[in-house]
């Protein structure tokens, strides 16, 4: 048997200026996403979570809260751009282009801007990326620039982490 390695993320050498990835998961925000997140951040503007001050307002509806729609956006580009990252160094240019409402799926792409080697850190290197998220009728309704370190494939921190089993995993297993 063959084991075959799930999506490991991208290190370093893996970037190149002006790939973009189309992160693989849209989101459609719930409610319920909704009034949580509003609520959790302690948020008070009524706007997220009274349906009666949503709809006097001029959107007709309740808006998504934009933190909610950072988050989202950010972690969908987890997957292709910073899954082997080890800090965040810097968000720029945020900028909520279009509102978002509960219902919405949005989707989000990066594109690589930069990379160069750390200057301290010989295993790692920086990487920056502008993200821009879109809803399900291909609206703008965020953007971002984000820069991050990165491990390079061949240090110890990118090893696999998978525990190794006594036994293998055999097809008698069923």
């Amino acid at each position: 048997m063959t084991i075959k390695q799930g999506w490991q993320g991208r290190f370093y050498e893996d970037f190149e200026v002006g790939d973009v990835y189309q992160h693989p998961l849209g989101r459609t925000i719930s409610e319920t996403d909704n009034t949580w997140f509003t609520l959790l951040t302690m948020n008070t503007n009524q706007a997220h979570f009274n349906a009666q001050v949503g709809e006097s307002s001029e959107f007709g509806r309740m808006l998504v809260v934009s933190p909610l729609t950072i988050a989202i956006a950010m972690g969908q580009s987890v997957t292709d751009t910073s899954q082997n990252a080890f800090a965040n160094l810097g968000v720029d240019g945020l900028r909520l282009t279009a509102p978002v409402f509960v219902g919405d799926t949005i989707w989000s792409e990066s594109i690589v801007l930069e990379k160069r080697e750390s200057g301290s850190r010989p295993g790692a290197g920086i990487v920056k990326v502008r993200t821009r998220t879109l809803n399900q009728d291909a609206v703008e309704v965020l953007t971002f620039t984000r820069a991050f370190y990165v491990h390079k494939a061949d240090t110890d921190r990118a090893a696999s982490l998978f525990p190794q089993a006594a036994t293998p995993l055999t097809l008698e297993d069923s």
